[in-house]
């Protein structure tokens, strides 16, 4: 059972520092698109390579992870993570400083080049979504398989919890990385002449890259030391002893040979259909609100990204909710013994009332800023202010 509760906690820990590296990864957005001077398109490719890379292998990485040691592949895959986190801030030491002095009121005053290096960014975001791919599934198997039945869905509760609290603190870290200005360390602070509300303004985006890279790092490491099995239930002790399992050892071709039907009997598989539906549904709408918000928030009222930042993680009407949420829905299962009939009613039961408690917001809006010549005409300052630019 100790054993069982260090890696539901060494587990948490990781959940905690990927969480917390993607929400920082959201809040460096704006930073990303001046440092590099790239569109936002490119910039959300660079956001949405987390999802191409675990994409990529994480149908093939849970099904063959499954079959070994499970302990040392997800500590594999949190290496990598912690690597392609430090990879991401690499830029930044390549690169010249930031010469915002290339600016002027309102225009550019020469032509700037964007910097190709922003696809080390785009190369470690997607390593960081390769080593995020054995987390999920492997850790979860993992639970089912050693723990016991009323415990397994209190344990995963605890992992999400400790998932949804991440982002809290990886966007008060960006809104404090926001704050400092990018060359932290090479210039004066008191001799930079703009401040963070300028729209220039570059903060030191690298610098939770770093910071989140090593406690990657450092919850990577214990993940070595497990061992291959956790019998806490005795019903799974005897048939997953390690003297008792895998009598003589599969290749990997063997082990290849189910996996096409393994594939298909789940796409077969109508229920899992309609949830999976249902997830990319409910994924695609937060991914699009998590991503952007930040940004709408600093161009539709005029704050700064360090401001802005520092309102997302302390939103006490979200997050926490939302990690309450999840442990309590842990416990509940715990609490009832509910089975799948039973868990389904319950996800069917809050997902009606969420939907009925989001329909306000569609009553809900702002008056749209007045923006010379689009939405309102040029007035007497106008020639003014153009002459004064171009001079």
């Amino acid at each position: 059972f100790f054993l069982c509760e260090i890696f539901i906690g060494l587990l948490a820990f990781c959940y905690f520092t990927k969480s917390l590296t993607g929400a920082y990864t959201k809040s460096t957005i704006t930073q990303i698109e001046r440092r590099f001077e790239i569109p936002s398109s490119t910039v959300g490719i660079i956001d949405g390579s987390f999802e191409m890379g675990n994409l990529l292998v994480i149908t093939v990485a849970s099904y063959f992870g499954a079959k070994f040691n499970r302990p040392k592949i997800i500590g594999s895959g949190v290496l990598l993570m912690g690597i392609g986190t430090l990879l991401m801030a690499l830029p930044h030491f390549i690169m010249g400083r930031a010469l915002y002095g290339l600016y002027t009121v309102g225009c550019l005053k020469g032509e700037v080049e964007s910097s190709p290096t922003w696809v080390i960014v785009l190369f470690g975001n997607i390593l960081r979504g390769i080593g995020e791919a054995s987390i999920g599934p492997l850790g979860m198997s993992f639970i089912d398989d050693y723990a016991r039945p009323e415990n397994s869905a209190f344990y995963i509760g605890c992992l999400h919890t400790l998932g949804v609290i991440g982002p809290i603190f990886g966007y008060l870290l960006g809104s404090l990385c926001a704050s400092l200005y990018v060359d932290i360390g090479l210039v004066n602070q008191a001799s930079v002449t703009i401040t963070p509300q300028d729209s220039r303004w570059v903060g030191a985006w690298w610098l939770g890259y770093v910071v989140s890279g090593l406690l990657t790092l450092l919850a990577a490491l214990p993940l070595w030391f497990l061992p291959r099995a956790l019998p806490e239930n005795p019903q799974t002790s005897k048939a997953y002893h390690p003297s008792n399992q895998h009598k003589h050892t599969l290749s990997i071709t063997e082990i290849a040979k189910d996996f096409g039907p393994s594939l298909k009997r789940l796409l077969t598989n109508g229920i899992y259909l309609l949830y999976l539906v249902y997830s990319v549904l409910a994924f695609n709408a937060f991914a699009i609100v998590i991503t952007y918000t930040p940004k709408y928030l600093e161009q539709q009222f005029g704050q700064s990204t360090s401001k802005t930042n520092f309102l997302i993680g302390n939103n006490l009407t979200s997050i926490p909710p939302v990690a309450l949420g999840m442990f309590l829905s842990g416990w509940i299962m715990k609490r009832f013994k509910l089975g799948l009939l039973g868990s389904a009613r319950l996800m069917f039961f809050t997902s009606v009332t969420s939907l009925i408690c989001i329909i306000p917001y569609f009553a809900l809006s702002c008056e749209n800023i007045d923006v010379a010549g689009v939405t309102v005409p040029y007035h007497g300052y106008f020639f003014l202010f153009r002459f004064i630019v171009v001079v």
